[in-house]
This record gives structure tokens, C-alpha cells and sequence, in this order.
């Protein structure tokens, strides 16, 4: 399989290992975005480190997970963004709905809602 799945208790963690997205890909990302909000894991990070091209069918997935974990009081969380697919998600203005993080700890950060101990 080209992606693989982390299930932890509040959240679960998918890993994308390809370049890019194409059909086959979304539908069986789809089911598995089902199955993980039928189990209840309305909490879902999309870990994009290997993903170098993001185009429709990337967006359509992206938005799926998204509308999905909304509905279900979650919170989708990108994070590992390459840059061309930062560029194609500012372009289609998702990055002003979308919670966006550089490293796998900051999306935890973000899951859980908590603010980083700052030492003075």
C-alpha cells in the first residue's frame, strides 16, 4: 500500500509514501477515511513529508479529510509540506482553513490543543 496508517488512541496517522496522488490512491484513501471516522478517529494527521506534487485529486482528498474530522468535532492536521505543495494549497487559498505544521510534534501539539512550555 502506498500510505500507511498509525492509530493511537485520540488520533491516527497517515503516512503517504509516494510522490504524488492519482485514482487509485484517492479511493482507497477514501475508504480508509471512512473506516478511521466510522472507528472514531475524528482526530486525523496527514504526514505529507514524501509527497512532492499535490494536485486536484490531492485537494479533493485533502478536503474530504477535512469536512470529515469538522463533522465530527476533529481537527484534520497537515504537516511535513514540501514546498510545491504549500504553493498549489496558498494558491487554492486552503491554507487559510487548513491547520498547517512543519514537523510531526507541532501537529501533536496541535491535535491535543496544547501550547508549548516556553522557559524563561
Amino acid at each position: 500500500m502506498s500510505f500507511e496508517v498509525e492509530k493511537n488512541e485520540n488520533y491516527a496517522i497517515i503516512k503517504f509514501q509516494f510522490m504524488r496522488f492519482n485514482s487509485t490512491m484517492l479511493s482507497a484513501l477514501k475508504a480508509e477515511l471512512r473506516t478511521l471516522n466510522s472507528e472514531g478517529f475524528n482526530n486525523i494527521i496527514f504526514d505529507l513529508t514524501h509527497v512532492r506534487f499535490c494536485g486536484s485529486l490531492g485537494l479533493t482528498l485533502i478536503l474530504i479529510a477535512h469536512r470529515l474530522c469538522k463533522t465530527s468535532n476533529g481537527k484534520l492536521v497537515l504537516t511535513g509540506l514540501q514546498d510545491r505543495v504549500k504553493k498549489i494549497i496558498t494558491i487554492s487559498q486552503l491554507d487559510t482553513i487548513l491547520t498547517i505544521t512543519n514537523y510531526l510534534p507541532d501537529a501533536l501539539l496541535e491535535v491535543f490543543g496544547a501550547q508549548p512550555v516556553v522557559n524563561i
